[in-house]
């Protein structure tokens, strides 16, 4: 394409317009803005110029309307020049698929009853076990005396005399022996055979069915400071996090049958997703003033996500995930901080400059465009470089 052509934007029938540069290779139009394939689908079949501008071979390039940020980029791979940083933000983690679990096994009240009747039921099983056995003749004589009843001479123990032993014994046993204290923020998860039959949540003297094994769970609000847990960042640099999960049990017969150990079972949801999250972000931006893992509550925010989706399933319930704390690992530790104070140093200095800079420029202003002086280019240089000087040490005394 000649510079005619492109200064014109004629195009002819049977050529395709092209974007060319000294150290770019030639680009058709029509596949630098493939993202908009609708409207550059018009500009071609038209005949028409779908840029703004075109390059010459001197190296001049009038920048056309990109529809993404990939289109710069593609066109920027060509020259070697390296594409302008993208200030990051911290990206949403996205929530997994939810976890399969047992619909049926969900959390129910189980049967119990009230303490007071079990230890009265137990109380008439006692005293149908006196009477069997003074009715058989089985009660010692000293008891039948203390107890101021008839002594029975010549009593044998017979069917019904058993029959009435076995009955209040089992009565008593029964009664007896499904009795519980039911404590605040505890609970029990009872099952048969493996078979989960319901919760109970009730406190106080109780009375469960003594032929079902019960379990207890705690069910109160509870924090987890987990130790030190390793992970890296986007960096790849070591570092060493202490998280602080605030949860509770909120479905006890998915917390106790729906996983092996709830406990572990966060555990272990707490440090896969604090490696999704931490590896996202760098934990320092030394060159810029981008996202980092400092921001203590989006990353918190991101964390508390994860798991929130990954506990549900598990009958638990979190409330909070933040860390308290991130640092870098100890054989890290010491570069890091050099390369943070080298920062530090480096960004003072480019604000000095610029403070330096800007006064310059407005006393050098001021003096010209009040008429006080008047100087040609070799004064002016001479003032700015003494006014830079000047204005420089004052600042490096400070």
């Amino acid at each position: 394409m000649t510079s005619a052509e492109a200064g014109t934007g004629a195009v002819g029938p049977e050529r395709v317009r092209l974007i060319q540069n000294e150290a770019t290779t030639e680009i058709p139009v029509h596949l630098l803005f493939r993202d908009e394939p609708e409207a550059g689908a018009a500009s071609v079949g038209s005949g028409t110029a779908s840029a703004t501008g075109v390059a010459t071979r001197a190296g001049v390039f009038a920048a056309a309307p990109a529809s993404s940020a990939a289109v710069v980029g593609r066109a920027r791979q060509g020259t070697g020049e390296q594409p302008r940083a993208v200030r990051r933000s911290l990206p949403r983690t996205s929530v997994r698929a939810v976890l399969p679990v047992d619909e049926t096994l969900v959390e129910r009240p189980a049967s119990a009853l009230s303490g007071a009747v079990a230890v009265a039921a137990g109380a008439v099983g006692l005293a149908g076990c006196g009477a069997g056995l003074w009715w058989a003749g089985l009660l010692p004589p000293l008891a039948v005396r203390l107890a101021r009843l008839p002594l029975v001479e010549g009593a044998q123990p017979g069917p019904a005399q058993w029959a009435l032993l076995a009955g209040s014994g089992a009565l008593a046993l029964c009664a007896f022996a499904g009795l519980g204290r039911g404590r605040t923020g505890r609970a029990w998860v009872v099952s048969l055979f493996g078979r989960y039959r319901g919760s109970v949540r009730r406190t106080g003297l109780v009375w469960i069915n003594p032929f079902l094994k019960r379990r207890r769970v705690d069910v109160r609000l509870r924090h987890w400071r987990s130790e030190p847990l390793p992970a890296v960042d986007a960096q790849g640099a070591a570092l060493r996090v202490v998280v602080l999960v605030v949860w509770r049990v909120k479905d006890t017969a998915r917390a106790t049958l729906g996983v092996d150990h709830h406990e572990t079972y966060l555990r272990e949801c707490v440090e896969a997703a604090m490696a999704r999250v931490l590896s996202q972000l760098p934990a320092d931006a030394f060159h810029g003033d981008g996202p980092t893992l400092r921001n203590a509550e989006a990353v918190g925010d991101a964390l508390t996500r994860l798991l929130v989706a990954d506990a549900d399933p598990a009958g638990l319930e979190v409330f909070s995930a933040q860390p308290t704390r991130i640092e870098y690992a100890p054989e890290v530790a010491e570069v890091m901080r050099r390369r943070r104070i080298a920062a530090l140093d480096a960004r003072h200095r480019e604000s000095v400059l610029t403070q330096v800079v800007d006064s310059v420029e407005d006393t050098v202003t001021r003096l010209t465009m009040r008429g006080l002086v008047e100087l040609d280019d070799y004064e002016r240089k001479a003032l700015v470089k003494d006014l830079t000087v000047a204005f420089y040490t004052g600042h490096g005394d400070r």
